[in-house]
């Protein structure tokens, strides 16, 4: 008897390059569709917390596992009233159309017209009023500090308009079942729930947790602590356990790496039957 060992015939470059850039096309579009997905920021509802240009990291599965929370940053699909914040100019060439299509299946593309960046203020059974004795808001009685991330509010001076969100000022509104009351930290501009209405739950696509382009911008969007210790919705229970009495936890990477590490040590334990060796009778 004698050992022979089959070799794997290598590839050639030029047949080997072109199908790793479709495995890595296909890893791209499955991410970008289920896990993570890079947001660009088109407008300036959100300044100074995040400006034109930049572009954000978004977590698609911790709103798979609970709601969102206040003070979270959100990207969303807006209701039939909301307008767009952005319009996609109707001239665009062929060229330009393909590679924003790519783009959009890989995640680095514009969004479209329909989607939103805000911070989620109220969440259901929450009560929202503008504005107390200091002209701050206030949810479910307690006013909210938003000095850290709210730097042009509206004014006080203008009164209330339905359908406009230029003035500061606004009756109490009860979040629904279902919804969030949703705010953009640039005040003056931004057109939010306080004009076009709460948002449902089901058309988040998901949370921006970190600033990942400029480079010299790159920061986590973390909850401001102003959120920390607001009362309960009244119509709502207080906190939501885990079944080993854990409390439920925002951390957007708890959620991810569970996903990710079984896809990578799954990746590297499937080694081909041609790679690996055996005995042959002669």
């Amino acid at each position: 008897m004698q050992m022979v060992q089959r070799r794997r015939r290598q590839m050639p470059l030029w047949q080997e390059l072109p199908l790793l850039l479709v495995v890595a096309f296909c890893l791209a579009v499955l991410i970008r569709s289920f896990l993570l997905q890079a947001f660009f920021i088109p407008s300036g509802s959100m300044e100074e917390t995040l400006l034109i240009g930049d572009r954000v990291l978004v977590n698609k599965v911790v709103y798979d596992v609970r709601d969102p929370s206040r003070g979270e940053v959100v990207v969303f699909r807006g209701t039939n009233d909301w307008a767009p914040e952005h319009v996609d100019d109707p001239n665009l060439g062929f060229l330009a159309k393909l590679s924003r299509t790519v783009g959009d299946l890989v995640g680095i593309g514009r969004p479209g017209e329909k989607d939103f960046i805000k911070r989620v203020i109220g969440v259901p059974g929450d009560r929202i009023l503008c504005c107390d004795d200091q002209g701050r808001l206030t949810v479910n009685g307690q006013p909210l500090d938003e000095s850290a991330y709210v730097l042009e509010d509206s004014p006080l001076d203008i009164p209330p308009n339905p359908g406009e969100c230029r003035s500061r000022r606004f009756g109490e509104i009860v979040v629904e079942p279902g919804h969030l009351f949703v705010m953009g930290d640039h005040r003056l501009v931004s057109q939010d729930s306080r004009c076009q209405g709460q948002v449902p739950i089901d058309n988040v696509i998901g949370r921006a947790f970190v600033i990942v382009w400029p480079q010299d911008r790159w920061d986590p969007l973390s909850v401001p602590d102003t959120f920390d210790d607001l009362p309960a919705p009244a119509a709502t229970p207080a906190a939501v356990d885990r079944p080993d009495g854990t409390p439920e936890t925002s951390g957007d990477l708890v959620v991810v790496l569970p996903v990710l590490i079984p896809l990578l040590f799954a990746s590297r334990s499937a080694r081909p039957l041609s790679a690996r060796r055996r005995r042959l009778p002669l």
